[in-house]
């Protein structure tokens, strides 16, 4: 087997077992949006305190799955880095698991839920054992063993699933009925209520953690020593630190609208408006999986053909390709919302469906982002990713700030638009001085506004029934046909205009 289909495949494992956990996690989004499972508000208590935990673990484990990677290439690592950067994150997170536990009252408080502080001890523990197995995991991929990183997500986050299929499809419909068994009375508590979610997490990170378990001896070098090298903490810090700042600034422009909303919202509608924000912000499923997919892929692909004759033009022509496939799954979910819609069961969230087509878009401009970071990444500028990122938090900030306290979720995923927009034009100029790409702006850009027409074109009709789906899929189709046969033709060296 040669080395490109080597790394294909093990590419393919690793790409594919983290969409499938990912996925798997989305089909719970219909468990807890059902009637008489979790009403909007209590929805919105588990979106924001999951807010909290992106953030949390960005700061937990501050760079140390990149600079393990850096680092141990070295010819004379001798295992040494794996070890410093375990016991230097068991340490840190020790520290916070200590304090996390002691103190959650306060936390709760703080974040604005102190009517959960159990949840955010839950959570807590969450974070804690989430950043113990971050360094084994990258070492396995480090090592080239993907079915077991493939395995160990997959098998954590069907425990996950289970789990919450037990405790909210399971026990509670029967106990409000009035059907409760010995086993229910042992184990459910309406009153733990959003509980049972972090709980079934905190089970499915120990598993995980459990399973990892066969990792821990490889602490000790490979000479028989001890493996804690502290002559290699200062670089190692030096390295991962500016990955921490950039880590949060990108966390910043995903996740801060969660967060922010609980603050700058009534306090009556605050929990309401997050739990349809956070549940109407799931039917981006379609664009945010593929843009994973293409992040595995893309990464080494770049990098093996940056030395290319047109390698540029390839580039190029990369993103005609991934915009068409983005506004195709832009149209596929707004031309058919009402079917899509019923992924959220209750009605009590359809009032935020009107966020989607804001929040497709903005994925999209995301996506763009990410394909054009080839060019600080083939040109040793990784600062600039770092730069843009802090730019775009600072854009986001600012705006929610702005917007959130007038139009409440709609201005938070205008924000989100705007960010991602931003992010998108400054890379772009910024590449093109730097790294010339040739892209078909005015192609993408076309794909784009074709998409939005469309859909609004579709809008205007008045159809209903089969005549009205009929129509929608022709109009989807010929988007399809017409963008592959454009791109089918442009020419491999030289791209079309």
């Amino acid at each position: 087997m040669s080395v490109l289909r080597k790394l294909a495949g093990q590419t393919a494992i690793y790409g594919l077992s983290s969409i499938v956990a990912r996925f798997l996690n989305y089909l719970l989004t219909p468990l807890y949006t059902s009637r008489g499972v979790f009403a909007p508000a209590a929805y919105g208590v588990i979106t924001s305190l999951y807010a909290w935990t992106a953030f949390l673990n960005v700061v937990l484990t501050y760079g140390m799955e990149t600079t393990f990677f850096r680092f141990a290439n070295k010819q004379e690592d001798g295992g040494r880095t794996y070890a410093t950067a375990v016991y230097l994150l068991s340490a840190t997170t020790a520290v916070f698991l200590l304090l996390g536990l002691l103190f959650g009252d306060g936390i709760a408080a703080f974040i604005g839920y102190p009517e959960h502080a159990t949840s955010v001890r839950l959570l807590v523990v969450v974070i804690a054992m989430d950043a113990l197995t971050v360094v084994p995991m990258a070492r396995l991929r480090q090592e080239n063993r993907p079915w077991k990183f493939a395995a160990i997500n997959v098998v954590s986050v069907l425990v996950n699933i289970g789990l919450n299929l037990f405790f909210l499809a399971y026990c509670m419909p029967r106990y409000n009925a009035g059907e409760a068994n010995a086993l229910i009375n042992a184990v459910y508590d309406p009153a733990f209520g959003v509980g049972y979610v972090f709980l079934a997490n905190v089970a499915s990170s120990g598993l995980k953690l459990l399973l990892l378990l066969p990792e821990w001896p490889a602490l000790r070098a490979k000479d028989g020593r001890g493996g804690f090298d502290a002559k290699r903490l200062g670089p190692m810090l030096a390295f991962g630190l500016p990955l921490l700042v950039a880590g949060l600034a990108g966390m910043t422009n995903e996740t801060a609208d969660r967060v922010l909303m609980k603050h700058l919202l009534p306090a009556e509608v605050a929990d309401g408006q997050i739990g349809i924000y956070g549940a109407c912000y799931k039917l981006a499923i379609l664009i945010t999986l593929f843009i994973q997919a293409f992040r595995f892929a893309a990464e080494p692909f770049f990098f093996s053909h940056a030395r290319e004759k047109n390698s540029a033009e390839t580039f190029a022509r990369i993103m005609n390709i991934f915009v068409a496939v983005c506004m195709g799954a832009f149209l596929l979910v707004m031309l058919f919302l009402d079917l899509f819609k019923w992924f959220i069961p209750n009605p009590a969230y359809w009032p935020g469906l009107v966020v989607v087509p804001v929040l497709l878009l903005a994925n999209v401009f995301l996506g763009i982002y990410y394909n054009q970071s080839v060019w600080y990444k083939l040109s040793d500028r990784t600062h600039a990713g770092g730069t843009i990122a802090i730019i775009g938090a600072v854009i986001t900030l600012v705006l929610l700030f702005w917007w959130i306290p007038v139009w409440g979720y709609l201005g938070a995923a205008w924000a989100t638009l705007i960010c991602y927009a931003s992010m998108a034009a400054i890379s772009y100029v910024w590449g093109q001085k730097h790294y010339p790409i040739p892209y078909n702006v005015q192609r993408v850009l076309g794909y784009m506004a074709a998409g939005v027409f469309l859909w609004w074109g579709c809008e205007q009709l008045p159809l209903e029934g089969a005549m009205k789906y009929a129509l929608r899929a022709l109009v989807l189709l010929g988007f399809v046909v017409v963008a592959w046969r454009m791109e089918r033709g442009a020419p491999r060296g030289k791209l079309a205009g």
